[in-house]
């Protein structure tokens, strides 16, 4: 197809290329489904990519004629290797949707074959999936959840796979957060697939919860997001239950549920094997927070190769990492600096990389708070052995 010119109106405005399912929008402009509903439905844009005019509605009206035409073209040229393209499925009528979701409420017996089919419907389009959402499917596959009953599975499965607005998430918790309390028999005892969805589905929820949501979440969600996290089912569930801590930690007492669950010795563990620099970032990031905390700062200094470890991540992953790993052994010096961490961080030479800091950190609030830290315990380090001449000469006076 690269060696034949396209015609540049049968190539999608987005993409740049052959427009297999041609569909107008509110601007009167053109482009292939699944393009657009990619930049409306998954990036969330509300605008005509073309005009960057504001679009009153999200409908998709199929452009029939110019999909003929580019379904002639085809014909024309499949001497040439061109493949016809398909005429496409039409979206499934919300009709139908309610049909199926009335089925499965009225007949346990075919419940699951019913959920089954609504997912098959759900992967054929975006459009279906915002179909399914008009319906009412989100609240349905919840109470189905809630049940706890043997469809529960295929119901969490489509229900995370439908992408939830951000009203219908709202919608979720708004009834005291007891949606988050639905997903903790799955989050015990599920299986791994199951777990993973509900961990990312509880993210998904509580990014949209309000304050107080936030601030009461049990120490029971605690408990379970560092199971998640200590199983590693795998990196999408770690990383979704990696934020849903950041996201929690900064409300109320919830560094204090966090650090009880047993999180700081699970995320020393975690970032001594990790290598994937987001999940360093959040991990760090996490433990920045916990440390700020008399308990928390205990936990990291309980575990052998806490210090270690943090410091081994200072230049190693990124510029934010090193910032936070820097804002690790900051708590520790002023607020816990007990006469065996202090010695620790001059034998595994979290000292000399601290001086390393001053000499080639480009972040001015890292170097800030790297020579406050050599400064607090210049009496103890300053002359040590352990650090390097080279470094020795940095170190602030």
């Amino acid at each position: 197809m690269d060696e034949i010119e396209i015609p540049s109106q049968f190539l999608c405005p987005i993409s740049m290329q052959l427009m297999r399912d041609p569909v107008i929008v509110a601007t009167g402009m053109t482009y292939d489904r699944e393009s657009i509903e990619k930049w409306l439905f998954t990036c969330k844009n509300s605008t005509c990519p073309m005009t960057k005019q504001e679009l009153q509605s999200t409908d998709l009206t199929p452009n029939h004629n110019l999909r003929r035409l580019i379904q002639a073209w085809c014909t024309l040229n499949s001497s040439n290797g061109i493949e016809r393209i398909p005429t496409p499925k039409p979206p499934v009528e919300k009709s139908q949707i309610l049909k199926l979701i009335n089925e499965a409420k009225n007949s346990t017996n075919t419940q699951i074959k019913c959920l089954q089919r609504l997912r098959s419907i759900s992967e054929g389009s975006q459009s279906n999936r915002k179909s399914l959402e008009a319906a009412g499917a989100v609240e349905f596959l919840a109470s189905i959840i809630e049940k706890n009953d043997e469809a529960y599975d295929e119901a969490l499965n489509l229900l995370y796979h439908l992408d939830a607005s951000d009203a219908d998430l709202k919608k979720l918790m708004s009834d005291d957060g007891k949606f988050a309390e639905t997903l903790m028999p799955v989050l015990k005892c599920g299986s791994c697939q199951s777990r993973a969805y509900a961990i990312m589905m509880l993210k998904s929820a509580f990014r949209v919860a309000d304050p107080v949501q936030l601030m009461t979440a049990k120490p029971e969600i605690f408990i379970e997001i560092v199971h998640i996290l200590k199983d590693q089912i795998s990196q999408q569930a770690s990383k979704a239950a990696l934020k849903l801590l950041v996201d929690l930690c900064p409300w109320g007492r919830n560094r204090i549920k966090a650090i009880e669950a047993g999180a700081v010795l699970v995320l020393i563990e975690l970032l001594l094997d990790s290598s994937e620099r987001r999940a360093s970032e959040l991990i760090l990031t996490l433990l920045d927070q916990l440390c700020r905390t008399a308990d928390g700062r205990a936990e990291l200094l309980k575990h052998g190769a806490g210090l270690a470890i943090v410091s081994k991540k200072i230049f190693r992953v990124s510029q934010v990492a090193s910032h936070r790993a820097v804002g690790i052994l900051f708590s520790i010096c002023k607020y816990s600096p007990t006469s065996r961490a202090l010695q620790e961080m001059l034998q595994v030479g979290v000292v000399a990389k601290l001086c390393l800091v001053l000499q080639v950190e480009n972040n001015q609030k890292t170097i800030a708070r790297a020579k406050e830290i050599l400064y607090l315990h210049a009496r103890i380090w300053k002359d040590s052995p352990c650090i390097p001449p080279a470094l020795l000469s940095s170190y602030p006076a």
